[in-house]
């Protein structure tokens, strides 16, 4: 059976306000479609203003309603009527004191809820989850284990765990939980998405606070000025990723995971596509640090760097197969030189990055 999803009817979306869902939500509103987001205080006037803004400037239409990732049968109401459910809220720090309580089991138990609810929902045709390449390796050092050299969507992270990765582990649990809830009913279909390292600017300007704005903060702020960690990256941009997300609500045969990703880079690389247009004004690292020192430095600088982490990750390259969001999802990928040069002009324009 072909399945096809009303555009009439409503679109549920979880973590309205994140760095991921705002260009979603916008390509959804643009689209004419009425979103019912998914927010923690529908009454904050100040976080809602810039999707307020945006449904003002588009065909859809949006609707709030009070939800939480942890309470159960918190997304009824947001979820009524709705054939489509786009479920993208998830912790993602790297600063964490108790990973099991802040990062396994907030992915978990919310993938847990939405899905649930899904199950209690009729009108329920498709869920669309935001997993992440992390979901399929640990450490770049993994790719070693592939069958052919590249990571696949049939690759599972299997080196990650509460002491080494937790933020990959507690992806790869909820990506799995999804699975396990998926296979016990038979109304509504699943389609995942695992992007790379989500790169790009935020739709909202005033909210570049992201994982991924930090790496770029540091291309500018001087912390890396003596040089980057050769890494291997993935990365994807965060317009791309909306319409991934989007054209794996829409597209009636779409199934499975989805490697969305659009590059297989470098660390080094990627301050690179800075140097034309900022090199002049900002101390934009220009070479790669031995792995020893890092190995030596690293801990004491940040204590996500372990000796484990430079051991399994540095040196190595991360390579992925994004064929099939290509070929399924008809994703086309920006150059990585705009993701990079958008975000940084944006953190220049929110005053968090001053001139040398």
């Amino acid at each position: 059976m072909m399945l096809t999803i009303d555009k009439t009817k409503p679109v549920m979306v979880t973590g309205a306000t994140g760095y991921v869902a705002g260009w979603l939500v916008k390509k959804l509103l643009d689209e004419g479609l009425t979103v019912h987001a998914a927010v923690r205080d529908p009454k904050n006037k100040e976080k809602l203003k810039f999707l307020n803004e945006l449904a003002a400037k588009s065909k859809g239409e949006i609707k709030y309603f009070k939800s939480d990732l942890l309470t159960e049968g918190s997304y009824s109401e947001a979820m009524q009527g709705c054939e489509l459910v786009f479920h993208t809220a998830s912790p993602f720090t790297t600063d964490v004191k108790d990973p099991q309580k802040e990062l396994i089991d907030p992915a978990k138990l919310g993938t847990r809820n939405v899905l649930e609810e899904a199950n209690r929902t009729e009108s329920v045709k498709r869920i669309v989850l935001t997993s992440s390449c992390a979901a399929i390796y640990g450490d770049n050092i993994d790719l070693k284990k592939t069958a052919n050299g590249v990571f696949t969507e049939a690759d599972w992270n299997t080196s990650s765990s509460l002491e080494h990765g937790a933020y990959s582990y507690s992806k790869t649990v909820a990506e799995k939980e999804a699975w396990e809830i998926n296979k016990n009913q038979s109304r509504w279909d699943l389609v995942v998405i695992n992007p790379s390292l989500v790169m790009g600017p935020a739709v909202n300007p005033h909210a570049v606070t992201s994982e991924s704005f930090n790496l770029v903060k540091q291309f500018g702020d001087g912390s890396l000025k003596g040089g980057v960690p050769k890494m291997g990256w993935g990365i994807v941009d965060v317009r791309d990723l909306a319409v991934a997300h989007y054209n794996a609500g829409f597209t009636p045969e779409a199934k499975g995971r989805h490697i969305t990703s659009g590059h297989n880079t470098w660390y080094l690389d990627l301050a690179k596509t800075l140097e034309p247009k900022y090199g002049a004004n900002y101390p934009i690292p220009k070479k790669e640090l031995p792995k020893f020192m890092i190995w030596l430095m690293g801990p004491m600088i940040n204590k996500a760097i372990t000796r484990k982490f430079v051991s399994r990750n540095m040196g190595y390259p991360w390579i992925g197969d994004n064929s099939k969001s290509i070929n399924e999802l008809g994703v086309t990928y920006r150059p990585i030189s705009e993701s990079m040069n958008d975000m940084f002009q944006q953190l220049i324009d929110a005053g968090i990055l001053g001139q040398k």
